[in-house]
């Protein structure tokens, strides 16, 4: 039913690809329009947004961690311990649940 689209941005003039996945997604939110930005400048459209208490939403304070597995830069919603191995989001994906 869905086909990837290339469409292009109105901020930078990009190409960027609306794959079928973002597709559905946008169909299940019910959403009718295309995306009109590439992803880079929705990202930065939405960091440019203001934060208050009423929008539902508010900005949390990130930390940069090096990743105990892979040695990658990680990026924690947590202050890191020195006593604790830290995951970057891929690593923290392919261990087993600690449930």
């Amino acid at each position: 039913m869905y086909r990837d689209e290339t469409l292009g941005c109105v901020d930078c003039g990009r190409q960027f690809a609306f794959t079928t996945g973002e597709q559905e997604f946008f169909a299940m939110k019910g959403f009718t329009n295309k995306p009109n930005r590439c992803p880079e400048c929705r990202a930065a459209r939405k960091a440019l947004r203001p934060q208050t208490a009423s929008s539902g939403y508010n900005r949390r304070e990130m930390f940069q961690a090096t990743c105990s597995q892979c040695g990658q830069r990680a990026e924690l919603p947590f202050q890191p311990r020195n006593d604790r191995p830290v995951y970057c989001r891929d690593c923290f994906a392919s261990k087993q649940s600690y449930r």
